[in-house]
C-alpha cells in the first residue's frame, strides 16, 4: 500500500503541468536570489565585456557578453542585468531538455530527467552566475534536442538547426568543438545514419555552425589569436601524473549532486550498453559526450580539470540518470529507487542553503574558505575608496588583477572614477581608449593584501605611498568577521605614460 502510494506520489510531480511548475517557483527563487546577491569575480569581469560588446575576448568567445548585454538593457547596469539571461536559460533549458528525453524515450524519463537537472549544483547553485558555462550547456542541449527530433523523425532538415546551435554553442565556450567531433562519430557509428553523409542539409548546417562562429577567427586572426593560444595551450602537457583524475571524478559527482550521479552510472551503464549495440537513441547520447570526457580524462593525467569545464555534459548525465530512474534494473531493492525523490530533496535542500547563505551568511567566521566570499563586502570597499579618490584629487584606479578590476569597476559605477588594469593589457581591448589611458595622472592602487605587488610598481613610479588599509568585510545576521585586507596606495609621477595599449 505504502509503495502504490509512493508511486502516485511520484508521478504527480512528473506530470508535465507539475515540472513547468516547479521549474516556474525554482526560476522566481534563483531570480530573487540573484537581483539581491553580489557579483563573484568572474561576474565582474564578465560585466564589462556587457557594457562593451565585441566580436571576441581574450578569454572566451563572446556569447556570455551578448546575454549580459542584453540583460543590462533590459534591467539596467545591476546584478539581475547581469543574470537574468543566465538564470532564465536553465528555465527554457529544462523544457528542451524534456522534450529531448521524451523524444527519446518516453515523458517518465523526461520528468525525472528534469527533476535531477535541476537538483544538480551546477544549475542549482550555477545558473546564478553570468559566466561561459550558461549559454555553453544551453546552446549544447538546444543542439542535442535537434539532433533527437533528427533520430525520431529522419527528417534532415533538422540538421540546419543542429548547425545553427552548434554555432551558437562555438560562441559560448571552445569546448563546444568537441560536440561536433560527437556528432561525426554518431553520424559514422549507425548504419542508418550513414545516409546523411549524402545530405545537403547535414554540409550546409555545418557551414552554418562555422558561419556563425566566424567572427570570432576574425577578431582572433586580428588580436594574435591570443583567445586560441590562452585557451587551447592548456591542453599540452607538461609531464604525466594521476593525482589529478579523483579530483577530476569527485567534482563531476558533487557539482551533480552525488546521488544523482550513482543513479546516472546505473543509468549510462544501461544507455552505453545499447550504444554498443548501434541503438540510435543511445549512440546519440553516449557519442556527443564521448570525446569530451575522453578529452577531460586525458587532461586530469597532466592538469587540474576545473569543476564546470565538464558542464555541457551534465543534461545527458541527468538524462542517463532519469532512464535508472524511470526504470530502475530488476535486481535493486528498495534503497535504489527511494534513492532517486531523495537525491531531489538532498539538491533542493542543498541550493536553498546557498541562497540563504550568499544572502545573509549563515556563518561569518569561514573567511575565504567560504565559497561565497567573492560575493562580499566590495561596494563598502568601493565607497571607501571613492572618498580617497575625492580626498586625494584622483580620478584613476589601478589594480593588477582581472577580477579585483571587475569588482571594482562594479563597485565604482555610480561614480566617475576610472579603473585601470596595469597588466594583461589584452583583456581590455574592447573598452573605448578613452577609458583606459590614464597617461601621467596619479592613481590610486588597490590590491588584495596576499597580491600586493607595490613593490614591483616601484619600477613604473617616483612614489609609492600606502594611504590606507580597508577591511573587506562579511555580515551577517550572527554578527561580522573580516575577509581579508584590501591595501590603498597613491601612484605618483609615472616614469612613462600609461597607454590604453
Amino acid at each position: 500500500m505504502y509503495v502504490q502510494s509512493a508511486e502516485k506520489t511520484l508521478s504527480f510531480w512528473l506530470r508535465p503541468t507539475n515540472l513547468i511548475l516547479i521549474v516556474a517557483v525554482l526560476s522566481l527563487v534563483r531570480l530573487a536570489t540573484g537581483m539581491n546577491t553580489n557579483l563573484v569575480e568572474d561576474e565582474a569581469y564578465y560585466r564589462l565585456w556587457g557594457l562593451y560588446p565585441a566580436l571576441g575576448y581574450y578569454d572566451h568567445p563572446p556569447m556570455v557578453a551578448y546575454w549580459i548585454w542584453l540583460g543590462q538593457l533590459l534591467f539596467g547596469d545591476t546584478n539581475l542585468g547581469v543574470r537574468f539571461i543566465s538564470i532564465a536559460s536553465a528555465a527554457i533549458g529544462s523544457l528542451v531538455l524534456w522534450r529531448t528525453a521524451k523524444v527519446l524515450y518516453d515523458a517518465r524519463v523526461a520528468g525525472w530527467t528534469v527533476l535531477f537537472f535541476n537538483a544538480s549544483l551546477l544549475i542549482g547553485v550555477g545558473s546564478l552566475l553570468s559566466t561561459p558555462d550558461a549559454p555553453s550547456v544551453f546552446f549544447w542541449g538546444l543542439a542535442l534536442w535537434a539532433m533527437a527530433e533528427l533520430s525520431a523523425s529522419k527528417n534532415a532538415n533538422w540538421w540546419l538547426l543542429t548547425g545553427v546551435f552548434a554555432g551558437f554553442g562555438l560562441l559560448s565556450k571552445y569546448s563546444v568543438l568537441f560536440l561536433g567531433a560527437g556528432i561525426v562519430l554518431w553520424v559514422l557509428w549507425v548504419p542508418q545514419n550513414r545516409r546523411y553523409l549524402l545530405s545537403w542539409q547535414l554540409w550546409f548546417g555545418g557551414a552554418l555552425a562555422i558561419m556563425i562562429f566566424s567572427p570570432v577567427l576574425y577578431w582572433n586572426a586580428q588580436h594574435e589569436w591570443i583567445s586560441f593560444v590562452k585557451q587551447f595551450g592548456r591542453s599540452v602537457p607538461d609531464g604525466y601524473s594521476i593525482k589529478y583524475i579523483g579530483e577530476f571524478i569527485g567534482a563531476v559527482a558533487g557539482l551533480l549532486n552525488p546521488l544523482v550521479f550513482i543513479i546516472a552510472l546505473v543509468g549510462g551503464w544501461r544507455v552505453i550498453r545499447k550504444a554498443v549495440d548501434q541503438d540510435n537513441a543511445a549512440s546519440l547520447l553516449v557519442l556527443t559526450v564521448l570525446p569530451f570526457l575522453v578529452y577531460l580524462l586525458f587532461h586530469s593525467l597532466h592538469s587540474r580539470v576545473q569543476g564546470n569545464w565538464p558542464a555541457p555534459m551534465y543534461p545527458t548525465l541527468a538524462l542517463f540518470a532519469g532512464v535508472a530512474a524511470a526504470y530502475p534494473p530488476a535486481k535493486v531493492g528498495r534503497w535504489f529507487k527511494a534513492l532517486a525523490p531523495t537525491a531531489v530533496g538532498l539538491g533542493v535542500v542543498v541550493a536553498a542553503l546557498v541562497y540563504v547563505h550568499a544572502y545573509s551568511p549563515l556563518v561569518t567566521s569561514l573567511g575565504r574558505k567560504d565559497p561565497t566570499h567573492q560575493m562580499r563586502g566590495w561596494q563598502l570597499v568601493g565607497d571607501e575608496l571613492a572618498w580617497l579618490a575625492q580626498a586625494n584629487d584622483i580620478d584613476w584606479v589601478a589594480t593588477t588583477s582581472y577580477g579585483l578590476t571587475g569588482q571594482m569597476a562594479n563597485a565604482l559605477k555610480a561614480t566617475d572614477l576610472k579603473v585601470y588594469a596595469i597588466p594583461q593589457r589584452m583583456r581590455y581591448a574592447m573598452i573605448p581608449e578613452t577609458l583606459q589611458n590614464p597617461g601621467s595622472n596619479d592613481m590610486l592602487y588597490v590590491a588584495e593584501q596576499r597580491r600586493d605587488y607595490s613593490h614591483a610598481l616601484k619600477s613604473d613610479f617616483e612614489n609609492v605611498e600606502l594611504l590606507e588599509t580597508i577591511p573587506r568585510e562579511n555580515k551577517g545576521l550572527f554578527g561580522k568577521s573580516t575577509i581579508e585586507n584590501i591595501v590603498v596606495y597613491r601612484l605618483s609621477e609615472p616614469k612613462q605614460p600609461l597607454k590604453s595599449d
